[in-house]
């Protein structure tokens, strides 16, 4: 055992002082001129003549070829999974096999091989041919593709450590000129996938070598390609290679007729093409359309989100075909469309009410973290998915204790904020909540706490235990030397736990209050005024000698009211209030709604429930009901004034 210690210790001694070897070699950058036409430009990334020298170069060298170049740093070899082996475009694209190859002795070899160690010693025993050695590199890949993390983790490493690992490489590096394009792609994708490093000799010989060829690549080698490079880090020859990209992709637009390439190029190119480029491939995508499948539709969700592109066609589009495909989607697809639309700031309330229904239909299937992050998700679309939320507060009354402390503040904030009412059982949901949430009070950060408390407040509830921790004085404290770092949302949550508590009155067992040093400056919740609204108030109330109206109140020092209708008794003065009706006119924003309904959000809910509490009455009319002067003159007084008759309406025919 000592003597195999002794001998893997030499060995990798030995591979680190080879990997550490220093050597210098130049990467020329490649720019075209401002003043070349097109055609000139593509002609200009061809790349130099020197590529054949620097070939020869790197075979001469003793040098490991796949060490790093002492000019780009030294580091060890990650044996854990690429960003680009997780790419949707590779489970989609493999490399073929020429009708003259699929009978061949050497092929037949290749298939049963299940590790990059079988393809090693193969390739010991049968010297493979410039395509063979791309269909070797990439079958290594492939049979280590859906091994788990460890497992992958040790095939690399018996990889590495193989003898015929060097000689295969020196194979790859001698004989990139005579490769085609396509095999050169896929040669460089599976050496990145396979961990060998970016900025070593033959990682970056292969990027030259694709950009003297880049004006020959077909359709699906630019996929490939950009596949590849879209997850490496920044070297000049990755640069010079995207940017060469850019201008050949613009060629080939209209040849292109595979999605998976389209899709695959429009998310190398990203958010810094020109927006007439980002017009092409919409209008190319369109064209497209018919050819989509499920996968490609979701995929095109999260391409345009990656290019920072918002196409309302192409999504709404892809958001029918999503809902109307919805049964048997894994998980991580349907987050990453949500994930998306989020980021483009579109939301379809089809597919977000069709995506709710779905999991909420499947329930059981789905584990506990998925199902929270899906909420997560929702919440922050402004979204109320009120089936899956009715399912998930059934779970929570049944098995309360599987709440994590991150899963409890997430459930938290976002049944607060979407002001979600449990039908039947909302006490014991709340109950539930506030009994895991006392569990985790031990451990608990104040800042944690203080998010807790100002969301239970905002539902109504109010359990004594973290509250009376919430307010001690060492919490004050620990929560005023970090104020700084969050200083007016910390000040709102302590605003609005202050008032459910002045206002709602709940029954504790010690009165509580917060000190007014955590209040801050006090300052209206609301937003501005909307001054055509007080047009229209004054317009219709000027002729109404009992009623009297007061513009932009601000109550309890919080609350802010775009108007006050006081509407009095016979022989009452303004002054005399105690039979007077006061009615608080409100003209929230659309965010302050769930998306697609008329249901409040959590704050402008908990300032309706405070101006009942204070004997107002609450009347809202939204933004989108203002546009229309004649509509909204009838709502108000209908509102206003519900004891006169409706109008009749006139019908032209």
């Amino acid at each position: 055992m000592s003597l195999w210690l002794t001998q893997e210790a030499m060995r990798r001694s030995l591979r680190s002082c080879i990997f550490s070897v220093k050597y210098c070699s130049s990467i020329a950058a490649i720019s075209g001129k401002n003043s070349c036409s097109s055609k000139q430009r593509l002609a200009h990334i061809r790349g130099t003549r020197q590529i054949n020298s620097w070939r020869l170069s790197s075979l001469k060298s003793s040098v490991r070829f796949h060490s790093q170049d002492a000019n780009l740093g030294s580091e060890e070899t990650n044996f854990g999974p690429t960003p680009v082996a997780e790419s949707l475009v590779l489970d989609e694209i493999h490399h073929p096999l020429g009708q003259s190859q699929r009978g061949s002795p050497f092929f037949e070899l290749l298939l049963h091989c299940g590790s990059p160690s079988d393809v090693l010693d193969l390739s010991q025993q049968h010297p493979p041919t410039p395509q063979q050695l791309s269909n070797c590199l990439t079958h290594m890949w492939a049979s280590i593709k859906k091994m788990s993390d460890e497992q992958r983790r040790c095939e690399l490493q018996l990889m590495f450590e193989h003898p015929a690992f060097d000689q295969l490489l020196q194979n790859v590096m001698a004989n990139v000129g005579s490769m085609q394009c396509e095999d050169m792609a896929y040669s460089l994708l599976a050496m990145v996938n396979l961990g060998v490093p970016q900025r070593s000799r033959v990682v970056q010989l292969y990027l030259r070598a694709c950009q003297e060829k880049l004006n020959d690549f077909d359709e699906k080698s630019l996929s490939i390609l950009a596949s590849c490079l879209a997850h490496m880090e920044s070297t000049p020859n990755v640069d010079a290679l995207k940017h060469g990209l850019r201008l050949v992709v613009e060629e080939h637009l209209p040849r292109i007729k595979n999605v998976v390439a389209l899709q695959t190029v429009m998310r190398l190119l990203g958010k810094d093409m020109s927006l007439d480029l980002k017009r092409k491939l919409e209008q190319k995508a369109l064209s497209m359309i018919e050819r989509f499948t499920l996968p490609n539709a979701q995929y095109m969700i999260s391409t345009m989100a990656k290019m920072g592109f918002y196409s309302k066609p192409l999504l709404d589009i892809c958001s029918q075909r999503i809902t109307d495909n919805l049964h048997g989607v894994p998980f991580n697809r349907l987050l990453k469309v949500l994930l998306a639309c989020r980021e483009l700031r579109y939301r379809d309330f089809s597919l977000l009410t069709g995506i709710s229904d779905y999991i909420a239909s499947t329930f059981d299937i789905w584990s506990q973290k998925e199902v929270v992050l899906f909420l997560s998700v929702f919440e922050s679309l402004a979204f109320c998915p009120t089936p899956l939320m009715a399912a998930f507060a059934q779970r929570v009354i049944t098995n309360p204790d599987t709440l994590s402390l991150k899963d409890l503040l997430c459930v938290l904030n976002v049944y607060a904020s979407l002001n979600y009412c449990v039908q039947h059982n909302r006490e014991q949901f709340l109950q539930s909540l506030s009994k895991t949430l006392d569990f985790y009070l031990p451990r608990i950060s104040s800042y944690e706490l203080l998010k807790a408390c100002s969301c239970l407040c905002l539902l109504g509830h109010f359990p004594s235990l973290p509250l009376e921790k919430l307010l001690q004085g060492i919490t004050l404290e620990e929560l005023s030397s970090r104020a700084a770092m969050y200083p007016r949302r910390q000040e709102q949550m302590f605003q609005t736990v202050h008032l459910c508590l002045h206002l709602d009155q709940p029954v504790l067992p010690r009165p509580l209050s917060v000190p007014a040093t955590m209040l801050g400056e006090v300052t209206s919740s609301g937003p501005p005024v909307n001054q055509h609204l007080l047009q229209l108030l004054r317009r219709l109330l000027s002729d109404q000698a009992d009623v009297a109206l007061q513009e932009m109140v601000v109550v309890e020092n919080f609350h802010f009211i775009d108007g006050v209708i006081t509407k009095l008794g016979a022989n009452q003065t303004p002054s005399e209030e105690t039979q007077a009706q006061r009615m608080a006119v409100l003209c929230p924003p659309s965010s302050a709604f769930c998306f697609g309904t008329s249901q409040p959000r959590g704050l402008l809910a908990v300032k309706l429930r405070h101006l009942e509490i204070l004997g107002y009455i609450p009347i809202m009319i939204t933004e989108q009901e203002l546009k229309s002067e004649e509509k909204a003159t009838q709502l108000l007084t209908a509102r206003i004034f519900p004891e006169r008759p409706a109008p009749c309406m006139t019908i032209s025919i």
